[in-house]
């Protein structure tokens, strides 16, 4: 579903390392790379610098597929042994899918990065899901359901604390969370548009980016 889903860090050269490090144990190679050296891109996952007009993402989740449960374990390996702060050992977590097996690490802005792995996890991109920390549920859940005839999502299901978004069949998902916790802030979600009169920049309730293109 997602064309890309950008992250701006405030160091790039941190975060980069950072990112090649984890994503290489899986292994996840980057794909492009400016010849500036201001961003580099993963499969449709794409890491540039911050500045005064785009500040830092914060808070974002990022679940990585991994083709197996060996990979999970090789990320998490990687990234702890680097020095970057654990944010959940790899293990089942059957409260998801009775298969689901995930590991958590903190990337260096402190937005969550997980790598994942369940039976049909897709294998044509880097990005499994998203979850996307929001200050009204109701709010938000409202306009991504406004969007979604122009940008090929649908609302799969919605409790009181999250509302989970995807396309049709296999592929790229999005929660919205509203758990208490700070929203998430300065993400960019681009998709290719399933109506192309609609494309565009959009800023959501909580001033997240989302690009149809």
């Amino acid at each position: 579903m997602f064309a890309r889903v950008e992250l701006r860090a405030e160091d790039l050269v941190t975060s980069r390392r950072f990112y090649t490090t984890v994503l290489g144990a899986l292994p996840i190679a980057p794909t492009e790379r400016d010849a500036d050296g201001r961003g580099t891109a993963w499969a449709d996952f794409t890491l540039v610098q911050a500045d005064e007009r785009h500040p830092p993402t914060r808070r974002l989740h990022i679940g990585f597929a991994a083709a197996s449960r060996e990979a999970v374990d090789a990320f998490w390996t990687a990234g702890v042994h680097a020095g970057h702060h654990d944010d959940g050992p790899p293990g089942p977590r059957p409260q998801y899918l009775p298969d689901y097996y995930g590991a958590f690490l903190l990337d260096p802005d402190g937005n969550s990065v997980e790598a994942v792995h369940y039976d049909g996890v897709r294998s044509d991109g880097a990005v499994d899901h998203l979850w996307i920390r929001v200050g009204d549920l109701d709010a938000a859940r409202a306009w991504y359901e406004a969007l979604a005839p122009a940008a090929g999502w649908r609302l799969r299901g919605v409790d009181d604390e999250q509302a989970h978004f995807g396309g049709d069949g296999a592929g790229s998902s999005f929660a919205l969370v509203c758990d208490g916790h700070p929203h998430t802030e300065h993400a960019h979600l681009a998709v290719v548009a399933a109506d192309t009169g609609r494309a565009g920049l959009r800023h959501d309730p909580d001033g997240n980016r989302v690009e149809l293109l």
